[in-house]
């Protein structure tokens, strides 16, 4: 393994973009960092499951306290609010139809309410990353996306999922469906795990996206042979010894290390980073821009909330694994 200076940046970036979320949720008004290309551009959390849509997910979405929790409920509900990955959307989609449930959700109702907000010129994907439209027939993409999660509960995936005995069987089982790939097939399979339908471990599974493959390129002049996955083990692997080294400070979440999916994450915002901060190594992709700027929320960060199994004692929140409603009830969310 040959590294570059971009991968000295990697444990700075991980090291100071996990000690901004840290701050921001004890100083809602900040400045949050010193770092110029942190402070002007947007990039996700060190732990994917504190970024805010996957906050939402698990709390509206998969933990909601009057939504049925059931292994169709929770694959219907997760996939159908990822396959969008916008909280608006789903948020349009309930004050249309009312609560989201497999039961007694249309889905031909929710196509024609995506029509509507798309009439009106809202939009209704995420532009975290492309969503390619599967083959089904239909004109419009997101009708094409319903059928597809129609044909998985036809299917009876959810049962099938939940008997994966682990994540690399239920990222097969996902990935065998036209329009979701590689990178897709394994986030919707991380996205689930974080629900009670599953409970496999995070360790020993993951699978590197293009913007990953362009970080590695950035931080490595040669791995040594070791494919991209492999690369990101090694990664996780050495991360408090790297921490160390490098005489960083990294705060865990709540005593969670960094897992897998966190470290492919990093690889890719890394490779964002050092667009502007380590322009002489240009990776795969040849960008030299990095798109989305940082926009301040004015509303200061929520309480996080993540799977209870996870046994994390968020800050001195004792019921911080609590639904949302019941955190609500009880004044704990900001």
């Amino acid at each position: 393994m040959d590294p570059t200076p971009v991968f000295n940046s990697y444990w700075r970036f991980a090291a100071e973009r996990q000690a901004m979320f840290f701050r921001r949720l004890s100083d809602p008004v900040g400045p949050w960092t010193d770092d110029p290309v942190l402070a002007m551009y947007r990039f996700t959390n060190a732990y994917r499951a504190s970024d805010r849509v996957s906050q939402y997910l698990i709390r509206e979405v998969q933990y909601h306290p009057d939504r049925p929790a059931t292994p169709p409920e929770l694959f219907f509900r997760t996939l159908l609010f990822k396959l969008f990955n916008r909280v608006e959307t789903w948020e349009a989609l309930e004050r249309q139809l009312g609560p989201i449930v497999w039961e007694t959700t249309d889905l031909n109702a929710v196509a024609r309410t995506l029509d509507e907000l798309m009439a009106q010129g809202k939009r209704i994907y995420s532009a975290a990353y492309i969503m390619p439209a599967p083959a089904f027939g239909h004109p419009r993409k997101h009708a094409n996306h319903l059928a597809l999660l129609a044909q998985m509960m036809e299917d009876r995936l959810p049962e099938r999922v939940r008997q994966a005995p682990t994540l690399r069987v239920v990222y097969e089982q996902l990935a065998r469906y036209s329009g979701i790939g590689r990178f897709l097939a394994f986030q919707y399979t991380i996205d689930l795990n974080y629900s009670t339908l599953l409970t496999r471990s995070e360790d020993d599974f993951v699978v590197a996206g293009p913007g990953a493959l362009d970080g590695i390129a950035k931080c490595f002049s040669n791995t040594g042979g070791r494919d991209a996955e492999a690369v990101i083990f090694w990664a996780c692997d050495q991360q408090e010894r790297a921490f160390a080294a490098a005489n960083l400070a990294f705060s865990t979440l709540y005593g969670r290390r960094l897992k897998p999916i966190d470290c492919q994450n990093l690889f890719c915002e890394i490779s964002k980073y050092a667009r502007v901060a380590h322009p002489d190594h240009p990776g795969l992709s040849g960008r030299t821009r990095i798109k989305q700027s940082y926009r301040r929320d004015p509303q200061p960060l929520p309480v996080p909330m993540y799977p209870p199994r996870w046994g994390l004692k968020v800050g001195d929140h004792e019921t911080a694994g609590a639904s949302a409603a019941t955190r609500r009830k009880m004044g704990l969310l900001l």
